[in-house]
């Protein structure tokens, strides 16, 4: 069932806003200034470094995490935007006792990455292609990364690893 619409925001005049998020499973509440970004939320305010902030326009996708079960880009959305909604961060993605989440796995095994700056946002995104589309063809796979960009690889590990995941 896709996650009901949030309702418009109409920031207070002056000072800060109380949201909750909940990140992982843990509840965040925090006064932010209402022009705060997610992205900046998760990251000064929660303290999970693993989301990056690689262009601040929506264009790379190394921030991208999940926002109520779907993939987002978290540096273009306001955190008072997330106020009772739960977010994954890669942080999330491993269980409890550290063992990978099979996306994880295969991009380690897959040799998906090369410097490792867009692994994360890569990992949330194709977490969530396999989710809408759990036999993608290796085209749709490339197709459903778009918004994702890696400056270092040829995207062919990357996709070797989200067919791998998608295969196991």
């Amino acid at each position: 069932m896709p996650p009901a619409p949030r309702t418009a925001y109409t920031p207070p005049r002056g000072g800060k806003v109380e949201i909750t998020v909940t990140i992982n499973g843990t509840a965040h509440t925090a006064d932010v200034e209402p022009r705060t970004l997610l992205v900046q939320f998760i990251r000064e305010n929660v303290g999970l470094t693993g989301t990056n902030i690689g262009c601040d326009t929506s264009s790379c996708g190394a921030c991208s995490i999940h926002l109520d079960g779907e993939a987002a880009k978290s540096c273009t959305i306001l955190a008072v935007q997330a106020d009772g909604a739960a977010v994954t961060t890669i942080e999330g993605m491993a269980a409890a006792d550290g063992t990978l989440h099979p996306m994880q796995a295969a991009f380690m095994e897959n040799h998906g990455l090369q410097c490792g700056y867009c692994t994360p946002g890569m990992v949330m995104a194709a977490t969530s292609l396999l989710a809408e589309n759990p036999s993608p063809t290796e085209e749709e796979v490339r197709i459903g990364l778009e918004g994702n960009l890696c400056r270092c690889t040829g995207y062919h590990n990357i996709v070797k690893a989200v067919m791998a995941c998608a295969e196991s």
